[in-house]
């Protein structure tokens, strides 16, 4: 179970249109220098020849930023930013989810990835006041 709950917010993005559909990635891509990186590599189009390493990068970026959070909110004075559903989500939902998200909220691009990400995570899946525990 453990693992089905960090799958959905490991993963958010592909349904809509690539944000970068007409740019193929490059190894600079892979610095995550903001979440425009991030979307980019979590929209790579098959036919980009880094596609199979954005994947996985992207999948393994958003495992870790959600091992993180968990790792915090378990602690002795955690505190959850994120209160799933039950179910949760598919990791690939989350993707999907995530690129769709960021293309209506370009100004969040030039933030940093993890800061995004958890602006989305927040918006879709927020706890009770407070946080929950």
């Amino acid at each position: 179970m453990r693992h089905r709950l960090l799958s959905p917010f490991v993963a958010a993005g592909v349904v809509l249109a690539p944000l970068a559909a007409d740019a193929a990635l490059s190894e600079d891509d892979f610095y995550v220098r903001s979440a425009q990186d991030l979307v980019e590599l979590c929209s790579s189009p098959e036919s980009d020849p880094l596609n199979d390493a954005a994947d996985h990068f992207c999948h393994g970026f958003l495992s870790g930023a959600w091992q993180y959070h968990q790792a915090l909110a378990n602690g002795p004075d955690g505190r959850r930013l994120v209160c799933p559903p039950d179910p949760p989500p598919t990791r690939n939902e989350v993707v999907r989810g995530f690129v769709a998200w960021s293309s209506e909220h370009a100004e969040y691009l030039g933030d940093s990835a993890v800061d995004t990400l958890f602006r989305y995570l927040v918006e879709i899946a927020p706890c009770p006041e407070g946080g929950a525990q």
